[in-house]
């Protein structure tokens, strides 16, 4: 105001001061003035894409080679029990940004866009005077629901990296939130050192098949997490140029959901649906912690707003759920992550829908809910065959070694075959049985354990206006090729054309 104020004196040095001060006074008042505050720390959030969560040396691995996510977690807090509600790139990553269940921002098969009315993470920190952008793949849609600056489409060039320092550097008195996005260790593998995993030195997990074509696949899959690992590590040297930039910067890694072996990727397993998580916050939270809160990822964005000091339960997200609510479905967890709690969340939940994807079954939807110790599973198309791109079009890589080994193997003809063809309900002690092999659903003596998380799960669906079958259906009214040809159809009022129509 002081600057204004002698500007205009000098243009016109005859005004008196009492003028100066009134004018000013009334021009300060109706124009809205947008001012800056570094106690908001900058973010930035690093995505990898179809990884495992357990592939990193931070989680345990003693074979994935992660130098840069293992020191992010000994400057930060690890996450053990994070989750993803779908273990599919676009409802991924939406839900990450927009703080939303898939169902309910629309975005729930993949390669899909959330309705129109959508807010996310630019809408969100951008009112708060943040600058927002993205580096890497984006998988969200339509380009109004996210209004990042695009700074790439990918990060395998030394330009892109030049461009997320200059991003970086821009304005060093105005926040920024910065998305940064590998496409590795997404297929194909074709990435990073192989020489350095050698296949026979390899440690297969039991839900997987030890075989021959399986050592091979997992070669290529972690010499592409080093590679991923070294994009975050050119990150992490950006921000650590400067030491008051590092001490004021919210730093986080994610694995997305798990990877595309059989049970991870398409599949509502923890396998799939759980992912690592690490938050660097100096002076905010410990260095080298960890704990094992039940969390997810829509709980991210308002976690994020009350670290801008955002009063996050009174933003509305543009999605009304079933039940008139238009605020978020996920909850701040800023006291596990400052340590002054050690629990969030009493469930997390998850779907899958296979309708629509590449090689996906005509109807497969999937539905879980997961507790501290137990996860429940629904198959509501359990009579037909589930269906995706690792059994049909892939299958040679995988599926077709199993089924030969099967052949004279009868556990491994019958795990290969649980794949394709799996029960009504299922559920596992996450505890005694982390690889779930042991499907517990048909014992009596677990029945007690079954029917409450059974009426918790058809509750949340309730909430989400989740149909089941009914909402499997309509999810290629919900992708972004049908929703380019039909613009007006992105609401969530929309009748789409009955499923015998040629759409």
């Amino acid at each position: 105001m002081n600057t204004f104020m002698r500007i205009l004196r000098k243009v016109s040095p005859q005004l008196s001061l009492p003028f100066l001060v009134i004018f000013c006074a009334l021009i300060f008042t109706f124009l809205p003035i947008r001012t800056y505050s570094q106690a908001s720390p900058n973010i930035v959030l690093f995505l990898a894409d179809d990884m495992a969560w357990f592939d990193a040396g931070a989680y345990g691995s003693e074979q994935a080679i992660t130098p840069n996510i293992d020191k992010l977690a000994s400057e930060g807090m690890r996450f053990d029990n994070m989750f993803t509600s779908t273990a599919m790139c676009a409802p991924t990553r939406q839900q990450l940004y927009t703080g939303l269940w898939p169902v309910r921002n629309g975005a729930y098969p993949n390669h899909s866009w959330v309705y129109n009315s959508v807010k996310s993470i630019p809408h969100y920190f951008g009112a708060q005077g943040y600058r927002t952008a993205l580096a890497g793949k984006d998988h969200f849609g339509p380009p109004e629901a996210f209004p990042f600056e695009r700074l790439s489409t990918k990060l395998s060039t030394d330009s892109t990296f030049e461009r997320i320092e200059e991003f970086v550097k821009r304005d060093s008195n105005q926040p920024f939130f910065l998305v940064v996005t590998s496409n590795e260790p997404h297929v194909p593998w074709n990435r990073g050192n192989v020489e350095l995993f050698p296949s026979n030195e390899l440690t297969i997990p039991s839900y997987l098949v030890d075989c021959r074509e399986t050592r091979k696949e997992m070669t290529k899959y972690l010499a592409e997490i080093n590679a991923m690992d070294e994009e975050l590590g050119k990150c992490m040297d950006i921000i650590g140029q400067s030491s008051k930039l590092k001490e004021n910067t919210l730093f986080i890694f994610t694995s997305e959901q798990g990877s595309q072996f059989p049970f991870g990727k398409w599949t509502c397993y923890d396998h799939g649906l759980k992912t690592a998580f690490i938050v660097r916050w100096p002076r905010k939270v410990a260095p080298g912690s960890s704990n094992d809160a039940l969390t997810q990822y829509i709980d991210v964005v308002p976690t994020l707003l009350e670290a801008a000091g955002i009063d996050w339960k009174n933003v509305q997200t543009g999605a009304v759920d079933e039940y008139g609510n238009a605020n978020f479905d996920g909850e701040s967890f800023m006291d596990v992550l400052t340590g002054v709690s050690s629990t969030h969340r009493k469930y997390v939940f998850g779907i899958h829908t296979t309708r629509g994807i590449l090689d996906g079954s005509e109807s497969y939807p999937i539905r879980s809910i997961r507790s501290d110790k137990y996860l429940y599973i629904r198959n509501l198309s359990f009579g037909s065959a589930f269906r995706n791109v690792t059994l049909v079009r892939n299958s040679e890589r995988l599926i077709e070694p199993w089924r030969q080994i099967g052949q004279t193997d009868e556990q491994v003809m019958a795990r290969t075959t649980f794949y394709e063809y799996r029960p009504y309900e299922e559920l596992y002690d996450v505890v005694r049985d982390p690889n779930h092999l042991h499907n517990l659903a048909m014992e009596e003596t677990y029945t007690h354990i079954k029917k409450p998380l059974g009426a918790n799960l058809s509750e949340w669906m309730k909430q989400q206006g989740d149909w089941g079958v009914a909402t499997e259906m309509e999810a290629k009214f919900r992708q972004k090729a049908y929703l380019i040809r039909n613009p007006n159809a992105n609401h969530k009022g929309y009748q789409p054309p009955r499923p015998n129509n040629k759409e």
